[in-house]
């Protein structure tokens, strides 16, 4: 079983090209034209052992928002198709990841309803020209698109980027876990026999 997906996505706002696969080694090439949303991307790959490929371009003369956006939104769409019916998968993944003195968890669970709560508490504020708050923005995307119900959490940190960067890192492994096939399940994980 094929567990890939390739989607692409064209709007007036962005252009993008994303080839994922879930059973991958966390090889990349990541190229958004956002320099720290592609850096997330490469992390989140390689914390999550998914091949990816991504192309993005958008207005970012403007500002990142709907390239990152999108993006989340791509990859939340890739996921879903990869996973296809979710015949084997354990459906729920949880991860706890320390960044040096930022400690950060991500639970999901690929049920079908899209639902995200998002406990980081981060200052609006800029790492290099990316603004923090569109992290949120990606993950709605991701979630939306998707259909996952997903809750990250920040305990502590005080350092913006170790606090995004233990996010994405968490978001990864916690999905790694919830996409992996276990023998001992038979059709959906799932009393109602559907997600």
């Amino acid at each position: 079983m094929s567990r890939k997906a390739v989607i692409e996505r064209v709007t007036k706002e962005t252009q993008i090209k994303l080839c994922l696969s879930i059973d991958g080694k966390g090889e990349t090439r990541i190229c958004t034209s956002v320099p720290f949303l592609d850096h997330m991307l490469d992390l989140f790959a390689r914390h999550g052992l998914f091949d990816l490929n991504v192309e993005a371009s958008g207005d970012i003369e403007i500002d990142f928002h709907h390239v990152t956006e999108d993006v989340g939104i791509v990859l939340g769409s890739a996921m879903k198709e990869a996973v296809g019916d979710k015949c084997g998968i354990r459906r729920y993944g949880h991860a706890v990841v320390p960044m040096d003195e930022t400690l950060a968890s991500v639970t999901v669970d690929l049920s079908g309803r899209p639902y995200l709560v998002y406990n980081a508490q981060l200052p609006k504020v800029k790492i290099g020209d990316f603004d923090v708050e569109l992290v949120r923005e990606f993950m709605q995307g991701f979630v939306n698109s998707c259909g996952a119900n997903v809750h990250v959490n920040v305990m502590y940190g005080d350092n913006v980027h170790h606090i995004v960067e233990a996010c994405f890192k968490a978001f990864a492994r916690a999905l790694d876990q919830a996409t992996q096939m276990d023998p001992r399940i038979e059709g959906v994980m799932s009393t109602k026999g559907k997600l």
